[in-house]
């Protein structure tokens, strides 16, 4: 045996990635702050501080093609269903309540009064009836605009909780909406008397020049210079319309007032004008062209099967005919509902995503969750940002 001392094998030369190796014998160093502790394998786990990804919610945190935007709407109503439509359902209901509780009682009293008039009496009768029924239609119109501000107030809630994941039912959606019915009911009458009364100024051309200048040219050429102010004016409503589209959402959701929503409105679709303008007239024109296919074609079906089984119009017709009318007046209304919905739902979409372009909302909603998640403290998210602070902007 040689008379050298043995000594151990020197620790290997470091490769140059990461730290060196340590030693024979030599203890494991604590892990690096903010880290959790070593893992079997050596490595060390992340700990305070980190917490899951956002779930994800009805849209994406981030602003939205139009693709994603053009069916929002449609994932909101089958990603809650029975509180978003059973609201859709109880503003159509109640219409159609108030206005058959208005008309059929006074046109059972109007038919009873013109059937047993004198001729003396019957012309007196015709006007009177006819300015009670005009004056009449003021009734479902004013409970229409009572349940669709409403209905918006609803939607705007269920996109909005929607995007952060919630999904609140009937009764939570109901009362945060009722806290802000009252400037909406403001806004959407503004709306429908603005309405109402051009209407009225037309109307009332249209008399006057009738009874004024009887001639029938004079008529024609009247006519033809409402219709051109007509098309004028489906010009401007268009315009006003989509730049005035998001105030019910800004109203709900910014508990904001009537003015300063519409200064909001305004301010957020500026250069976003025709990309607004063509989602809510292509989402109409689909929704439209839906309802109207569900609902005529199960009556003209039932006109035809009548005449087919009872070409004499005897009791048969009578019956197929009256149920067919009655499926199309049960469809009409449940239609009526998913329209009313998707429509409501468009905008508070499109709210969201100009927000999110315009003022980094979507940093805001991602905060929020996380935070949420994390068990910390939270506030609105959809709060306005205050004057003066520079936010992101997307192109």
């Amino acid at each position: 045996m040689s008379d050298q001392q043995w000594h151990p094998p020197a620790p290997p030369a470091s490769t140059g990635y990461g730290p060196p190796p340590l030693p024979p014998g030599a203890a494991v160093p604590p892990p690096a702050p903010g880290y959790g502790p070593q893992s079997p394998a050596g490595y060390g786990a992340p700990t305070g501080g980190w917490t899951p990804p956002p779930k994800p919610g009805l849209l994406p945190l981030r602003p939205m093609g139009f693709g994603t935007l053009l069916w929002a709407p449609f994932r909101t109503l089958r990603r809650n269903p029975a509180p978003v439509f059973g609201t859709g359902l109880v503003v159509q209901l109640a219409s159609v309540v108030a206005t058959a509780a208005v008309f059929v009682p006074f046109l059972v009293l109007a038919i009873g009064r013109i059937e047993s008039a004198s001729a003396a009496d019957l012309d007196a009768i015709m006007a009177g009836t006819i300015g009670w029924l005009i004056l009449l239609t003021l009734v479902p119109v004013a409970v229409g605009v009572v349940a669709g501000a409403f209905l918006q107030g609803v939607m705007v809630v269920e996109v909005a909780s929607g995007t952060l994941g919630e999904r609140l039912g009937f009764g939570a959606l109901w009362r945060r909406a009722a806290a802000r019915i009252g400037p909406l009911i403001g806004w959407t009458l503004l709306v429908s008397l603005i309405v109402l009364g051009v209407f009225g100024v037309f109307a009332t051309i249209i008399v006057m020049t009738a009874l004024i200048a009887p001639d029938p040219l004079t008529i024609v050429g009247v006519v033809l210079v409402i219709i051109l102010l007509v098309l004028g004016l489906a010009v401007l409503a268009a315009w006003l319309g989509t730049k005035l589209a998001l105030v019910p959402s800004v109203i709900v959701l910014e508990r904001a007032g009537i003015a300063q929503s519409v200064r909001r409105s305004w301010q957020l679709t500026t250069g976003h004008f025709w990309r607004t303008f063509g989602l809510i007239l292509l989402v109409g024109l689909i929704v439209s062209t839906i309802a109207q296919t569900v609902v005529q074609v199960p009556m003209l079906g039932g006109t035809i099967l009548a005449v087919i089984l009872d070409p004499t119009a005897g009791a048969t017709y009578d019956a197929v005919t009256v149920a067919s009318t009655v499926i199309g007046t049960v469809l009409s209304i449940l239609v009526g509902a998913i329209v009313a919905v998707v429509q409501a739902a468009l905008i508070a979409v499109i709210y969201i995503d100009l927000r999110m372009r315009s003022e980094g909302l979507d940093l805001e909603l991602e905060r929020h969750v996380e935070a949420r998640e994390a068990g910390r403290p939270v506030t609105d998210p959809f709060a306005p940002v205050p004057t003066g602070e520079p936010t992101p902007t997307w192109s």
